[in-house]
């Protein structure tokens, strides 16, 4: 079976998005490539924002600690809901609360609670902020993110219109008048101030994260790549390769080769699709991956040649 082209090392200093639907092993490729890069020397740190982290298991490590330490060079963050809303509330929240407040009455608890778990993009918009200052703080080399289900992280790609939105919504004068109950300042600097920070992160994503997509050789995964690939170009990103993972290579048995056989139309598809795109095929292991010894065997099949 034709691999196609494998991975590339990516140089220092580079901050590596791995995109897809839930299910299909992004996490695990997502381990891989920060070990990889930590043994290259590189100072890692592999954060996800998956509502249901699992790089604690993974990695076999305890990820109590905001960052914690996996071996030399290498380190991983699980930010989960409660982190998530924990520093959103510090660094948003209030503000946000100020400009929604000057539209309807809402308590700062209830606000926030939805804000963070109900209302799509806001809560992605912070985690892109997030990385962003992580990135400029220059104190890792390589940041490794294992986004949550892209659909959920792609609606941070609607934000600026949103705010647009909002700026055409609220009458300039009211606007200028009303000030937020915590900072007083007018509702309408507030909204501009948004705003600049949104394009700030959408340029970030632009220009600074290599986008990594992984997917599966079924018929519901090469439905939503087509999906992904289309929201991903309308925010003009560009996805840098396609992982297919969890190939089935050996036809061993009835049930191998017919497995294989439904495989290959579908991985036909991906390879017609992404054509222009790195194409790297991750065979399905017989053991779950997890474990340092394990993960190195998948990083082996996406950096072949390091």
């Amino acid at each position: 079976m034709d691999n196609g082209p494998v991975a590339k090392p990516l140089p220092s200093g580079s901050v590596i998005m791995f995109g897809g639907k839930g299910g299909v092993g992004k996490t695990t490729c997502t381990a891989a490539t920060g070990l990889y890069h930590a043994r290259r020397g590189e100072k890692t740190l592999v954060i996800t924002t998956d509502p249901t982290p699992s790089l604690s298991h993974i990695f076999e490590a305890n990820g109590k600690n905001r960052i914690t330490r996996v071996e030399e060079n290498l380190f991983f963050s699980e930010l989960g809901y409660t982190e998530v809303r924990e520093m959103w509330d510090r660094k948003f929240g209030h503000e946000v609360h100020d400009v929604f407040s000057s539209f309807v009455s809402i308590g700062y608890e209830e606000f926030s609670e939805f804000m963070t778990s109900v209302l799509p993009g806001l809560a992605d918009e912070f985690i892109v902020d997030f990385t962003r200052e992580l990135w400029t703080g220059g104190q890792y080399d390589t940041i490794i993110w294992d986004t949550a289900p892209m659909g959920q992280t792609l609606a941070l790609l609607k934000t600026p219109s949103l705010l647009s939105s909002h700026l055409r919504m609220a009458p300039r004068i009211y606007s200028r008048l009303k000030v937020g109950d915590r900072s007083k300042e007018p509702v309408l600097n507030i909204l501009r101030r948004w705003g600049k920070l949104s394009d700030e992160n959408m340029k970030f994503l632009r220009d600074n994260v290599k986008v990594i997509l992984v997917t599966i050789a079924e018929a519901l995964a090469v439905e939503q790549l087509d999906s992904i690939l289309c929201e991903l170009t309308s925010g003009g990103i560009e996805a840098r390769q396609v992982i297919i993972n969890n190939l089935v290579k050996d036809d061993g048995s009835d049930f191998l080769r017919t497995k294989a056989r439904q495989q290959g139309k579908y991985l036909d598809l991906i390879r017609e699709k992404c054509s222009l795109l790195q194409i790297v095929e991750v065979p399905l292991f017989p053991l779950e991956i997890k474990g340092l010894d394990r993960l190195e065997k998948v990083a082996a099949v996406l950096f072949p040649h390091s």
